[in-house]
């Protein structure tokens, strides 16, 4: 096929670089991509769409004007990056979520970090997703966020940052594993030999992250996905990591507590459970611990996870590391625990509840990103450039009522990725949700969810505003072609 002029402009390409030419990463599969016939790549985006819609693979958006469950949607021309700036993503991932893993842990019980003085006391302790049922609570293994799904972007510089941290119960990689599925069917001439590194290992990872933090003196554990039910917004997420570990998926009905343990109901009788990896907000986990009117939990559950013998995946309390003013000072945290420099810098961030910070955001609403630091999926965001004068007066007002509830952060300019657009490869903006699964040891998934921007000029990549999704191409240095994940018969059998 012939590609057209081609054009990312004031932006990082992540395909090509400013002459419009290949970058190193992606020539090989810029070369494979032109050897296509005309009218090829449309021919399997469409068959790609016809899959999803078949497999039901969807997701749910709230107060939708055309219904709740929504086709994924995906596009096929992957993000693609090299092994070696991997490596440094990897690295940096995994000395996030270690140093945060132990600022929770001080948070809920030394408070060290508190005495030298390195965060301020205040900020922590009005976050309001901590949870003051955690006090003194110590997990099994030491591990607070077993699963977290970390944002990156990529500045006009070339530079990567991150975003955000979601620590609480981050959704989106069975969209990751789906679509790299989804790849090696519609698209196996071109993704055939590209050595690109497998993630089809990620549920067994999870399983095996889960099983490794279970109760001490556990020899055979159980573990279970808790899911609110059929319509939570990744539901389907949740059947697809139970059926795909293997394990029971089960809602807080199916759940109760007896003698100071968990235990499932099954037709066999009650079974008792170790581990729960639960997609319920900590709000609604324990009634008798939490929100009395939560119809999702199970009463007392807190209290046998604060006796050790059930362990809970992502521990009740981690959002305290993801709310977006604490998120401002991950870099000190990172140097206060562990002595060293985060290798993956953080968004220039300015803090409402700083009086000088404050006046500085409320005197350039016109150029900054205004967010509230508890709020998700792109919901309660004032883009400033693209904003009106009556939008961003509401905003100034929210800050003064509450400055505390609200960062600000320059308006950086997302990479693109060329995306079929009708007949067309169109640059798109993008961002980059990594996985990493922390136990025993820490595994960070090679890739993640590329969630795309469908809308010209947009920058708002969530799946809920209208967003799409890419699969993502870690490239593998020194390994053979003839790789088994790779072999044309592994493709046939995907």
């Amino acid at each position: 096929m012939r590609l057209a002029p081609y054009q990312s402009q004031d932006c990082f390409d992540e395909m090509f670089a400013p002459d419009g030419q290949p970058r190193p990463s992606g020539k090989k599969f810029v070369e494979r991509l032109q050897a296509l016939t005309e009218g090829s790549l449309q021919q399997r985006q469409k068959a790609a769409e016809i899959s999803l819609q078949n497999m039901g693979i969807t997701f749910n958006v709230y107060g939708h004007e055309a219904g709740t469950e929504k086709v994924w949607p995906f596009d096929l021309l992957p993000r693609i990056i090299d092994a070696h700036e991997w490596e440094v993503v990897e690295n940096g991932l995994k000395q996030r979520i270690h140093a945060l893993n132990l600022f929770i842990d001080d948070v809920y019980n030394d408070c060290k970090i508190f005495k030298d003085k390195a965060v301020p006391e205040d900020l922590i302790r009005s976050s309001k997703t901590l949870r003051q049922q955690c006090q003194g609570y110590q997990p099994p293994q030491g591990v607070w966020c077993h699963i977290t799904g970390v944002d990156l972007i990529r500045d006009r510089d070339g530079q990567i940052y991150v975003l955000e941290d979601n620590l609480r119960c981050p959704s989106g990689v069975s969209y990751v594993l789906e679509n790299r599925e989804l790849m090696k069917r519609t698209f196996a001439p071109v993704f055939q030999g590209m050595s690109v590194a497998p993630i089809e290992d990620y549920n067994e990872q999870l399983l095996k992250t889960l099983l490794d933090c279970a109760p001490e003196g556990v020899s055979d554990p159980t573990a279970v996905v808790l899911t609110p039910g059929i319509y939570n917004s990744a539901y389907f997420e949740h059947t697809f990591l139970a059926q795909q570990m293997g394990v029971e998926l089960v809602q807080g009905t199916d759940l109760f507590v007896e003698d100071g343990y968990v235990f499932m109901k099954t037709t066999q009788g009650p079974r008792r459970v170790d581990v729960i990896y639960r997609r319920i907000d900590d709000d609604f986990l324990d009634p008798k611990c939490f929100r009395p009117d939560s119809a999702l939990g199970v009463d007392n559950l807190m209290e046998v996870c604060h006796a050790g013998r059930v362990t809970l995946a992502n521990a009740p309390g981690t959002g305290v590391a993801d709310d977006k003013a604490v998120y401002a000072y991950v870099p000190q945290i990172i140097k206060y625990y562990l002595g060293e420099e985060a290798i993956l810098p953080n968004v220039p961030t300015y803090l409402c509840s700083e009086q000088k910070q404050r006046d500085h955001v409320l005197g350039n609403l016109d150029q900054l990103v205004v967010k509230p630091t508890n709020e998700s999926g792109g919901y309660g965001i004032l883009m400033g450039p693209q904003s009106s004068q009556a939008e961003r007066d509401k905003c100034a007002d929210a800050i003064r009522a509450n400055p505390r509830e609200w960062i600000a952060q320059p308006m950086l300019k997302l990479s693109t990725v060329p995306t079929l657009i009708g007949d067309e490869l169109c640059p798109r903006h993008v961002d980059l949700r990594p996985f990493v699964l922390c136990g025993k040891d820490i595994y960070v998934m090679p890739g993640g969810l590329t969630r795309v921007a469908l809308r010209e000029g947009s920058m708002v990549v969530n799946s809920s505003q209208g967003g799409g999704s890419k699969d993502t191409w870690i490239l593998r240095n020194g390994h053979s072609l003839s790789d088994p994940h790779f072999s044309p018969a592994a493709l046939e059998k995907n």
